[in-house]
């Protein structure tokens, strides 16, 4: 893992395409701005885990289905 310390304002670039950008930092909380093109999706982790389990639980279903 790669470790970054940045201030409020400054900015990392992922590829060429994704920037994160810190808007606010609060005591334990960060608040960041992500630049990314529509097709790149950015999720929180737990929404993106969630979406996973359901595209998981689909798939589970369509294949029951097809036996």
């Amino acid at each position: 893992m790669l470790v970054l310390s940045r201030q409020k304002d400054e900015s990392i670039i992922i590829g060429d395409d994704v920037e994160i950008t810190i808007v606010d930092v609060r005591g334990d909380k960060v608040r960041l701005g992500i630049t990314a093109p529509k097709e790149i999706s950015v999720h929180r982790r737990e929404v993106y885990e969630a979406i996973q389990r359901e595209k998981a639980e689909k798939k589970s279903e369509e294949q029951k289905k097809q036996q």
